[in-house]
């Protein structure tokens, strides 16, 4: 099942992998999901279940409803507006080539201590 989305999903947990430092091995022994299902949602050739993008977001340090947002299809569930715009600026961090992952946590810090009070 590869489509536009799901290469985008796959291609924002292979960012967050790598940002986190963890092999796909590494990420698979803190998913209990195996090594192979987890190459090939990386590489958009499945889009992978609520109880494993859960454990992905767990292992990886996001919040799930960034993973569950970028999953194809009627499945996304409505975010409130705030949350949208907090999510939309973790992303856009995360995304930024020019910045290491240990700016990128900065600064992810950082907004959340503002937003969140």
């Amino acid at each position: 099942m590869s489509s536009p989305q799901t290469s985008v999903l796959g291609r924002y947990i292979r960012e967050q992998r790598k940002l986190a430092r963890l092999s796909l091995r590494e990420l698979s022994r803190l998913t209990d999901v195996s090594n192979a299902y987890l190459s090939q949602i990386e590489r958009g050739l499945h889009a992978p279940s609520l109880r494993i993008l859960q454990a992905v977001a767990k292992a990886l340090d996001v919040p799930v409803e960034d993973l569950v947002r970028l999953m194809p299809g009627p499945m996304v569930p409505p975010v409130a507006d705030g949350a949208q715009r907090q999510s939309d600026v973790e992303l856009a961090i995360r995304r930024e080539d020019r910045l290491t992952p240990e700016q990128k946590t900065a600064l992810i810090a950082v907004f959340r201590s503002y937003v969140e009070g």
